[in-house]
């Protein structure tokens, strides 16, 4: 059977290259990049493709750091820790310097027991199963607030360090409050590390998962 193409009823770009550059153009005529750090540009305007919102950045925090060290991490092979399948399912492995791991623990059989003894959501339990692996890596949360919070506590408690977050986790119960601990985290606990959040409500797995994929690779 040989198929064919629907007659065309709509004016519309058919071109997946041209879409592309024409959306990046488009977000950088109709968005002020102005006061965000010169080596994150291409990951503000990648968090604002993801998630089509050109309003994005005036509620973004960019630590001055978490460019340098992000890439600095995966071009040396550290692993990405994500909250959800749905980030890591949205990172472009092709842009990945080091065939780095992209990690969920999510499904790991563990992480409904440690939920229930512990009080918690599954996703806040699984954070601590990323071990001593998480020292030096990548993390992404976009999706659970939880998550966050618990990454932070474990860091504040002497846990392991990762060189970067990228903090977004969306929703109306405690994804702003979250983000504001992770945006606050170096004032309130001497411990620096360089990380990308959002203020307020909004976030997500794609607006996560863009980030990363502007930290793996700078090219547009």
């Amino acid at each position: 059977m040989t198929l064919l193409p629907p007659p065309h009823r709509y004016e519309y770009e058919g071109s997946g290259p041209a879409i592309y550059v024409d959306s990046f153009a488009t977000i950088r005529a109709e968005t002020d990049l102005t006061g965000v750090p010169a080596d994150a540009e291409k990951v503000a305007v990648r968090m604002i493709h993801g998630t089509g919102q050109t309003d994005l950045v005036k509620d973004l925090v960019i630590h001055p750091g978490l460019a340098g060290a992000a890439r600095t991490a995966l071009e040396t092979g550290a692993p990405i820790f994500t909250d959800a399948h749905m980030v890591a399912s949205g990172v472009t492995r092709a842009r990945l310097p080091r065939e780095n791991d992209v990690i969920c623990m999510l499904r790991d059989e563990r992480v409904p027991g440690l939920a229930t003894a512990w009080g918690t959501t599954r996703s806040a339990a699984a954070v601590s199963l990323w071990g001593d692996r998480l020292e030096g890596a990548l993390v992404a949360i976009g999706n659970a607030p939880t998550a966050l919070f618990h990454l932070l506590e474990l860091i504040a408690d002497g846990g392991p360090r990762p060189a970067a977050i990228v903090g977004v986790p969306v929703g109306f119960i405690g994804a702003a409050e979250s983000k504001e601990a992770l945006a606050s985290f170096a004032a309130d606990t001497g411990i620096n590390v360089p990380f990308v959040t959002v203020h307020g409500r909004r976030g997500g797995s794609a607006m996560a998962a863009s980030a990363v994929n502007a930290l793996a690779q700078e090219k547009e």
